[in-house]
């Protein structure tokens, strides 16, 4: 039987910890065979990602990204997600796109600053207000729930609207000052310019960058690379489809080597120092929706016992 999952139904049973531990133990499955289809219409994208796991099943997740429509009152993002089983291809469950790109992508982030990110963090910067900022203040918030939470948005209406959502998020009106104060920067914007500059940084912080996904984009600029140690989700959809990497390897800013490992490598994402900078690209792919979406698929399952 095919399962239909929607958002309200599932998004209650699904713990952000939880997810973060089956994403590691979906890399240690043999690597994903994943194909990617991106199609460029001006400012809109068709994202069509599929992945292949074996011993944990298919999955195809077709997104449609028309920032547009905001200005019409429309929903920017649509979408499906289906999943398929390892061993006979059918069709298992079709689940709420919304629902799996909320926990895969926050919780890809989650699980590199759970490794990454300094235990003793005290203060958590958001950077852009939107509904994946939304989404992080509540995975980092499990991770590190003594932690106090600042929101910076280009626009201070959006940043009040979120602190009035989390009233113990407090506003930034300086973006350069509070990324001073933070041990973890979360960078969740749609910029094609660099909004984190380099220089802002200090010893010992962790960076997470998420909301760059085309060639032509980018959150940080070169001196913040070259200041870090640099680590991605997956080489496969990072370093040739992001400009947050294409475009400096591209002028010779940086090679591929600067990239110290992705999650196949799960074991060399660690601190050498209480003082270094750690940078982690979130650039999302198939093999993690299918990840996630085998994750919420066991969790509806096991609901009522089935």
């Amino acid at each position: 039987m095919t399962e239909m999952i929607d958002f309200e139904g599932g998004d209650g049973l699904l713990d952000w910890l939880e997810l973060t531990d089956a994403l590691a133990t979906g890399h240690d499955l043999p690597q994903a065979e994943i194909a990617d289809l991106f199609l460029y219409r001006d400012k809109d994208t068709l994202l069509n990602r599929s992945a292949w796991i074996s011993g944990l099943g298919l999955a195809v997740k077709v997104a449609t990204i028309f920032p547009g429509n905001l200005a019409k009152g429309k929903g920017a993002i649509g979408g499906a997600v289906n999943v398929f089983s390892d061993d006979d291809g059918a069709l298992e469950a079709i689940i709420d796109f919304h629902l799996v790109t909320k926990w895969k992508t926050a919780g890809d982030s989650l699980l590199a600053a759970r490794r990454l990110a300094r235990p003793d963090t005290r203060e958590i910067l958001i950077v852009g207000a939107g509904t994946v900022g939304q989404n992080l203040r509540h995975a980092y918030g499990a991770a590190f729930p003594q932690a106090r939470f600042t929101i910076w948005n280009r626009g201070r209406a959006g940043a009040e609207a979120f602190a009035a959502r989390n009233p113990d998020c407090a506003v930034a009106d300086d973006l350069a000052t509070a990324v001073g104060r933070a041990d973890i920067i979360a960078c969740a914007t749609m910029s094609t310019e660099p909004v984190l500059q380099g220089e802002w940084l200090r010893p010992g912080q962790h960076i997470d960058l998420i909301g760059a996904y085309r060639p032509d984009m980018r959150e940080a600029d070169d001196t913040a690379l070259l200041r870090s140690r640099v680590f991605v989700d997956s080489r496969a959809t990072t370093i040739g489809h992001i400009g947050e990497l294409k475009i400096p390897i591209a002028a010779g800013v940086i090679d591929e080597g600067h990239v110290v490992a992705d999650y196949y490598d799960l074991p060399a994402f660690s601190r050498r120092s209480d003082d270094e900078i750690t940078l982690f690209k979130n650039g999302g792919g198939a093999h993690l929706d299918l990840m996630t979406a085998r994750y919420i698929l066991n969790k509806w399952r096991g609901r009522t016992g089935r």
